[in-house]
């Protein structure tokens, strides 16, 4: 007795690309990239961006404290380092630019003249500079759930303690000049907000476009240094032709902000309400659109730097 054999069922082979004649295969209707509609966007709400920061604001100073500490230990000046900068610079000028160029001053002495400018230049200048390379080799970026704002916006205030301690040294000038604050030394404090706006704003984006140009570490301390004899700190802003003061101030609103401080604490005048008022809005312009860049920029960070 025979047992019948089954035979196979009768199976498509299966195709292959290389075969002419044959459909596709599989891996060739495979899209290189996914359609647009299924991309990844984030969504960015400047409301819940800012409730967040304002959240972190206790790692902005965990981080500023320790950078302080770091910065200051076992030196024997210690934050008197914060003031050699200005002073060391403020002599310089004194000799270099009163004794030759003659600067005009309206009766006021030279060293106060340039000081009270070189305190705000600094504090603007260092903090840009620190923030550029805050966000580069940062071996907290994937260790602190934070936004990424926090390391540029430590660096601004560990340059504001150095800056409130510089500006001790104004009133050793006022002593030594035998002269005293004028009563309209108040107005200083819109203008710092001022100052401190722009401030933060230059600082996002350093630290943004350093991340991923990273040129820009070299190229800051060049633009720091043409800065400070484009901006009225080793002159007045009055030396600048009228018709280009206001342009001027919405480009750089440390002109005003420095021509103010002398008009209130020099001069004993407010300070142009034009100027101050022009460089205001510019600052808050500058303060949104770059803070707008480096949210769109942060995602990644912890993959480039």
């Amino acid at each position: 007795m025979t047992v019948p054999v089954p035979t196979p069922r009768d199976e498509p082979e299966p195709t292959s690309a290389s075969e002419p004649g044959r459909g596709p295969s599989v891996a060739s209707v495979v899209p290189d990239e996914p359609p647009p509609e299924l991309r990844f966007r984030r969504a960015l709400k400047l409301g819940t961006a800012l409730r967040a920061l304002w959240e972190a604001r206790h790692t902005v100073s965990s981080l500023a404290v320790r950078d302080l500490r770091s910065t200051y230990n076992q030196e024997i000046l210690g934050v008197g380092w914060a003031l050699l900068q200005p002073f060391t610079l403020m002599v310089v000028f004194t000799f270099l630019f009163n004794r030759v160029g003659k600067v005009n001053t309206g009766g006021v002495p030279y060293p106060l003249f340039s000081y009270i400018g070189l305190v705000p230049w600094t504090f603007y200048a260092n903090s840009v500079q620190t923030a550029g390379l805050s966000l580069v080799n940062q071996p907290l970026l994937n260790k602190v759930y934070a936004p990424r704002e926090v390391f540029p916006l430590s660096e601004v205030v560990v340059a504001g303690v150095g800056a409130l301690c510089a500006s001790l040294a104004l009133g050793v000038l006022f002593l030594f000049e035998w002269t005293a604050p004028a009563s309209t030394s108040y107005w200083v404090l819109p203008l710092i907000v001022i100052l401190v706006g722009f401030t933060v704003a230059c600082s996002l984006l350093a630290g943004a476009v350093t991340v991923y140009l990273r040129d820009v570490r070299h190229a800051l301390p060049l633009v720091m240094q043409l800065g400070l004899f484009l901006t009225p700190v080793v002159y007045g802003l009055r030396e600048l032709p009228v018709a280009y003061r206001a342009p001027y101030c919405a480009i750089n609103p440390l002109g005003a902000v420095i021509d103010g401080f002398r008009e209130c604490v020099l001069y004993g005048r407010a300070p142009s309400f034009a100027y101050t008022a022009i460089a205001a809005v510019s600052t808050v312009a500058y303060l949104l659109g770059t803070y707008l860049i480096f949210k769109r920029l942060e995602t990644g960070f912890a993959d480039v730097s």
